[in-house]
């Protein structure tokens, strides 16, 4: 008898509240690291109607201009018109970023007395899974696919009067753990009195553009005659961005990683240098995972690394199959301990962590995504996994 049950998963655009908070503080902490390498970042962000609020603490050789930093980010996302809650032109910003404590920096950096410690305590989890070609969950690949074409087609001009503000919600029914179809899709997204009838919902031809020309060439081949479709379901969507909702740094982690398939450790990513486990440590399972997967050593693989402050070595590494592992998980787990790098020196080495990179990982999800800066999605030790299995079983 097949088994059958639904996996949700949402995804919000780049120009969601509190994805304009991750982006500026990554887009400062791009902008430090791109000066100096070394430097040490913890900048959260706070979003509301016509005002951008910056805080953090930060140790660099650079200077950052943030408020410049939070008009350019603004004005990349598309928030260029007051109607849309916030302009990056009139926004206010208000600044307030000090030093790093000397208490945590004494048990991070390193010296020739001993290696670099964790910049916090925590655990951390990554997750690969053969359902994709990305090795992800179905339901946020789909989800992303949704949120990107939204912000494509409205920077295109391909629909027009679209806000950037806007979510997509993905429902997958599974069949004896497989994906079949989507049995459920939800859009919400932003738009000018000009898509409003007179009786103030969003127009069926507004709804009509956004299933031809968003949800259609997005997840159409998983669409079917049954999947229920709801587009800005309370009405109509024209009070949005800031001035629809606070935004904050870190407030959207499910969406940054599986989708709320698998475990998450609770840590935000955006505005934290790689001296951070909560980004590195989550990044490096990742790795781990993926690699476990793409050598055929299980079908499904949730690692988990914990870390004490200003501890180089990690407190523990677990490994979970699933019930999909082809060799014993006692063996994957040595495999792991033999060829991976978990301490935050090694992680942040092996995956060449220390570069101006992060902007780009602050919308869509960092995980999943084929781009040669997310090193964390590399394959590259799959053949030797797959090597060093084949020989245990002899």
């Amino acid at each position: 008898m097949v088994k059958t049950r639904y996996i949700t998963s949402e995804s919000v655009t780049e120009g969601h509240p509190d994805k304009i908070c991750d982006q500026i503080s990554d887009a400062i902490l791009d902008d430090l690291y791109s000066q100096d390498p070394t430097s040490r970042v913890a900048v959260e962000c706070l979003t509301t109607t016509g005002l951008v609020i910056v805080a953090g603490e930060v140790t660099t050789k650079g200077y950052s201009d943030v408020q410049k930093i939070v008009r350019r980010t603004l004005r990349e996302i598309g928030y260029t018109d007051p109607a849309f809650g916030i302009d990056c032109e009139d926004a206010g910003v208000l600044v307030s970023i000090h030093g790093q404590s000397p208490d945590i920096a004494q048990g991070v950096n390193e010296d020739s007395k001993k290696e670099q410690g964790a910049g916090d305590q925590g655990m951390m989890y990554g997750y690969a899974c053969t359902e994709t070609p990305e090795y992800m969950p179905l339901p946020i690949i789909l989800a992303h696919r949704l949120t990107k074409k939204m912000a494509d087609v409205r920077k295109s001009g391909e629909i027009r009067h679209i806000g950037p503000d806007g979510k997509s919600q993905v429902s997958v029914e599974y069949h004896d753990d497989f994906p079949k179809r989507v049995s459920a899709v939800v859009i919400a997204c932003q738009h000018t009195e000009e898509h409003t009838t007179k009786e103030g919902q969003t127009s069926d031809a507004f709804r009509r553009e956004i299933t031809e020309k968003v949800i259609k060439p997005a997840i159409g081949e998983y669409l079917d005659s049954n999947t229920k479709v709801h587009i800005n379901a309370t009405g109509k969507f024209v009070i949005g961005g800031p001035e629809g909702d606070t935004g904050v740094t870190g407030r959207k982690i499910i969406v940054d990683t599986y989708g709320g398939v698998g475990r998450h450790g609770g840590g935000a990513f955006s505005g934290k240098d790689p001296t951070k486990v909560d980004r590195s440590g989550a990044y490096a399972a990742r790795y781990v995972a993926k690699n476990i997967v793409a050598a055929g050593l299980a079908d499904r693989c949730e690692v988990s690394l914990s870390y004490a402050i200003g501890v180089a070595e990690p407190t523990s590494i677990n490994v979970d199959t699933f019930g999909t592992a082809k060799i014993p998980e006692e063996r994957i787990s040595e495999l792991v301990k033999n060829n991976f790098r978990l301490t935050p020196k090694g992680i942040i080495e092996s995956l060449s962590l220390m570069r101006p990179i992060y902007r780009k990982t602050a919308a869509y999800g960092h995980f999943g995504r084929n781009d040669p800066d997310f090193t964390w999605e590399k394959t590259d030790k799959a053949e030797q996994l797959r090597k060093e299995a084949a020989k245990q079983n002899n």
